[in-house]
Parts: C-alpha cells; structure tokens; sequence
C-alpha cells in the first residue's frame, strides 16, 4: 500500500482564513470581547451566600470555559503567525491586542477568585453537592486556596494592568529583539545571514570549524545585545519578585512549584538523585571527546556527531517511521498521528525568517493543534517532531474533559511529548542497519539524557542564583555571564573545556511570562514518563488505554496524587527518580562497549 505523501508546511487557514490580515480573525477577536463583556457582568452579579448559589456559579463556570477556549485559540493562531514569519509586523500587533484581552481576562478571574475565597466554608462544601460542580472540585478549590494567599482584588487588578505594558511588554520586546539577529555564515566562500533557529542547526555538523566558526558568531551576537538582553531580563525578574514581596511570597519557587502542582519535596528529592548519578554522563561525555580527538569537548561539541554520515533524513520518512513505531504502542497515537500529517498541522520547512526552536499549540475551538519546528534531516529532528506529536496527543485525549480540567501543568505536559519521544529514540537504535548507525543513534539519545539532566540542571542552578542576588538589585551583563558558566561547569561535572557564558540572553525560556522557571518541568516530565515506558513495555499495547487514563487526570490533581493513582509510586522518595535516573543513563553503557578500541 502506497503511503501518503506529507507537506512540510503547515495549514492556518482552515482556522482562520487570510493570515495576520484575516477578517474572519478580526471578528472573532471582537467575538472574544464579546464575551468578556458577558463574563464580567456574570462575575459581578455572582453571590455564593448559600447552597442554591450553585446555579449562579455553574453559570460562571461555563462561560469562563467558553472564553478560555476562545483565547487560546486566538493565542495560538497569533503564535503560528509570529513563528512562521518573523517580520509579520501585523502578527506584533495581533500580540498586543491579544496581551489586553487576556489581561481582561485574569483581572475578571482575579475577582472571580476572590468570590471563592469569601464564601462561608459551610455553604462551599454544600455546593459540590451539585453533580456538575463536584467534577470540578480540585480545580476551583485549588484557584480558592491559591487567592487566599494574594494580594486584594484591588492590587491583584492593579498588577494585572501594569502588567500589560510592563511585565508581557518586556518579554514581547525580548521576542522582537531575537527576530532581527542574523548570525553570520560563510559556506564555499558564499556569504548567508542564518536566523537563530538555522545558526542552532548547525551545531549538530560533522565539521568541527563549523560548528566552532557557527559558535563564536552566535556568542558575538548575543554579547552584542547583552546590555539590552540583561535589562530586560531584570525587569522580567524584578517585575517577578516585587509582586511576590507585596504578597509576602519569601520563596521564589513558590508560584512555580503551584503552577506545576508539585511539592518542593518532589523537587529537591529530583535533583538530589540526579546530582548523585550523574558519573556515568560524565563517562559518556569523556568517551564522546575521545573520540573527536579531544581532550575535552567545548559547549559547541555537546551535539557533534561522533559518526561522520552525509545521510540524511527526509522528512517523508521521518514522518514515516515515526507512524510506524507509534503504531507499535496503540491504535489511538497512531491515528491520531497520521491525521496530524495529512491535515497538515506541521510547519517544519527549513528556510529563513522562521522563530528557532519548536512548539505544539492547541486550537480547542477547532479540535486541532499545530506543530512548529525546523526539519534540517537529523535524527535529533525526528526526536523533536515525535516530542510535539506527543504534546498534541495530550491535547488530544483531553478532548470531553470539561475545559477547567483540561489545563493540565508544564511538567506533565512535557511527560507526554518525552513519552512519545522516548518510543521513537529507542526504535531507532533497535531498528539500525549497522553499527555505525546504531552507535549515532544511541548517541542521539544520550544527547537527550544529557540535556534534561545537565543542561536543564545548569539553567535551573542560574536561575535560582540570578533571583538571589536581584533581590539586593540590578545584575549586570558580566555577572549573568558569571551566574550562567558557573552553573553550567556545576551541571556538567567540570567536564567541559570551555562553556557558553551567554546562554541566559539566547535562551527564550528565560523571559517567558506566562511561565516563572520554565526549566525543571522538562526534566520532571522526562523522568515522569521513562516510569510510564517502562510500563508500557511491559503491558505492550494494552497500555494504551491506561496511559490515556492518566493524561485525562492531569488537569485534575498534583503529580504526586497521579504518580500514587496511576503508577503506584511515592515521589517525595527516592526509589522512583533513581529507577528513573538509571533508565536514563542505562544507555551508558553499551555507548561505551560500541566505542572500545
């Protein structure tokens, strides 16, 4: 049977005709506002006072989970546009309008929470008598507790406004600034200007100078902006840290730990294990530089390839073995998988002008998602496209959960996208035509292993440094670049010859808004799922319908009382995260075996 043939671009205007000009995204914008107007009278007339309050708040509840809907919609239309084409200055506009709508939005929550908190503890109980309400206990329990612990509804409602055209508008400057850096390359005396998504590819080349020259011109273009990338990282940060003192938050890792429904507990318990067996990446990373002929790798050689192959990988058959090995899991991924393919929800062309790095975003209202990223023909491409496919799974299977328990945290989001990851890198190892290619793509995976347990360690060590010391005021340029090698040579085990000292002015994650430490939840959800696979390989596809079971409660309880439902484990101790650590790094040593002189 013939096989589809797959575009590499994907399609926006089944959602939205016309791109950042669409009227028919205009509309639905004042479509939106529409419903905010309905929204903000719904809250205000809200009374919980007794039991047959229910109704009231029902209503409330439902028209929250319409507008949520619509605005992540509309913000993921806008993120597609932006990603696509970095010079769509309409799309900048778009960011704006949307910035104001959803910052209407969380002051009208703001004073919905507030309601929560001031109802009598009696009458609150009472109300989850309602068969509709009781579903969503966790949640609107959860924004109650939550609100007891902020400001009034007056300074929240201040904070969020001051919040449009200073916190979100720092981040949208940093995501401005990055647009317009061109990194330099010359290939066969042929002068090109690469965006930052292309210069990053090029780290993974066989080359050695390229990479090098790759490299020194990407760190003269962030030093370049230093100045501007550290004021606004302060800002980000300071902006961050004043609002946690007017509510006397002493703990920076407090909203983080609450946004991911995760005890610190969990946390420190994580890091500690990993920090205590992190020796056999050390062996991989010394063996790795061995045979490059070096007596230790650069930051630049974390990603080089140890098998030097023109081969490529085609996007087609990317796709392809991706659906293949899916279909060795369950029926459900697979589906849903080919569906993403032949609707064309995947923008992976490799040219100019795109956004680096990859996402997946939902269009609820549409029942769909899109991926972003940048296909350049590399195994670690098709890792990544696996990742997002899984994240658009997630979504996906959230589908008939009501909408307030859909909204699942970042780190077990990330346990899906690894998950599906995960079952893709260990095929292709298994499925390789010959030595060289298996040891590529073993190496491929313990890249992974690597980034999750060492690189995320260092951003997660900068992070922590850098809110410490903007506490006593402004961090400069050359302290971040001190903050940032400092935690890199921690992370790494001393193990590098030289490091990225910029690291913080070229990471996006680092002044995304919406987010505070957006770090460890990849490696919580990396960990998270290697429990759930190795589950999986021992049900074979009879665990597809548990492992659905526990995305769908996601939304609805802490990762620690879904760790206790769906895997039977406690991870405030240590046995699960070093079972976890060791499947991580049990690639080790066959690496070390295929690599013997």
């Amino acid at each position: 049977m013939q096989k589809s043939t797959y575009s590499d671009t994907w399609d926006l205007d089944v959602i939205f005709e016309g791109g950042s000009h669409s009227d028919e995204f205009e509309s639905y914008l004042h479509t939106i506002q529409s419903f905010l107007t309905d929204l903000e009278t719904s809250v205000t007339m809200l009374h919980l006072t007794d039991s047959t309050a229910h109704q009231g708040l029902n209503q409330v509840v439902e028209l929250v989970a319409k507008v949520s809907k619509k605005l992540q919609q509309a913000g993921s239309y806008i993120n597609c546009l932006q990603a696509q084409d970095t010079t769509d200055k309409h799309a900048n506009l778009l960011r704006s309008r949307f910035t104001k709508l959803r910052s209407t939005f969380s002051t009208m929550m703001i004073e919905f929470d507030q309601k929560l908190v001031e109802t009598e503890e009696s009458v609150w109980n009472e109300l989850f008598e309602d068969d509709d309400l009781q579903q969503l206990h966790f949640v609107l329990n959860e924004k109650r507790e939550d609100s007891k612990e902020r400001l009034s509804l007056e300074k929240e409602s201040l904070i969020q406004g001051l919040s449009v055209d200073g916190y979100s508008g720092w981040g949208q400057l940093y995501d401005l600034l990055v647009a317009k850096i061109k990194i330099p390359f010359e290939l066969d005396g042929v002068l090109n200007e690469l965006s930052v998504g292309q210069a990053f590819n090029k780290f993974s080349s066989a080359d050695r100078n390229v990479r090098k020259s790759v490299f020194e011109k990407w760190e003269d273009a962030w030093e370049e902006q230093a100045d501007v990338f550290s004021e606004t990282l302060n800002h980000l940060g300071g902006f961050r840290l004043a609002v946690y003192k007017e509510r006397g938050w002493e703990e920076v890792l407090k909203e983080p730990l609450r946004i991911n429904r995760m005890k610190k507990e969990t946390l420190d318990m994580m890091w500690q294990v990993i920090s205590e067996n992190k020796q056999p990446l050390v062996n991989y990373l010394n063996r790795k530089a061995k045979l490059l002929g070096l007596e230790k790798m650069s930051w630049y050689d974390l990603d080089a390839p140890i098998v030097k192959t023109d081969s490529k990988v085609t996007y087609q058959d990317g796709s392809d073995f991706i659906v293949d090995q899916f279909s060795q899991f369950g029926s459900e991924l697979t589906s849903f998988t080919k569906k993403a393919f032949e609707e064309s929800w995947i923008e992976a062309e490799d040219r100019a002008g795109k956004a680096p790095g990859g996402f997946c975003t939902s269009f609820p209202e549409s029942v769909e998602s899109r991926i972003f990223m940048t296909f350049s023909g590399t195994p670690s491409n098709v890792s990544t496209l696996a990742h997002e496919l899984g994240h658009a799974f997630h979504q996906h299977v959230m589908q008939g959960v009501h909408p307030l328990n859909s909204r699942y945290a970042m780190n077990v989001a990330e346990t899906a996208s690894t998950f599906a990851e995960t079952i893709v890198a260990d095929a292709a190892v298994k499925n390789a035509k010959n030595e060289a290619e298996r040891l590529a793509l073993l190496e491929d995976k313990l890249q992974r292993s690597v980034a999750l347990l060492m690189n995320i360690h260092a951003r997660f060590i900068f992070e922590n440094g850098f809110y410490e010391e903007r506490k006593e005021g402004f961090v400069s340029a050359d302290r971040l670049n001190e903050l940032m090698e400092n935690a890199q040579k921690e992370a790494y085990c001393q193990s590098l010859e030289s490091y990225h000292p910029s690291f913080w002015s070229s990471k996006l994650h680092f002044y995304i808004t919406g987010t505070p430490f957006y770090n460890f939840p990849y490696t919580f959800g990396f960990l998270f799922s290697l429990g759930i696979y190795a589950k999986a390989l021992e049900e074979g596809t009879a665990f597809e319908e548990h492992y659905i079971a526990l995305l769908r409660d996601t939304g609805s309880m802490s990762v620690e009382d879904l760790a206790e439902k769906h895997l039977g484990v406690d991870l405030t101790q240590k046995d699960f995260w070093e079972k976890a650590v060791k499947l991580a790094v049990s690639d080790v040593e066959e690496f070390l075996e295929l690599t013997e002189e």
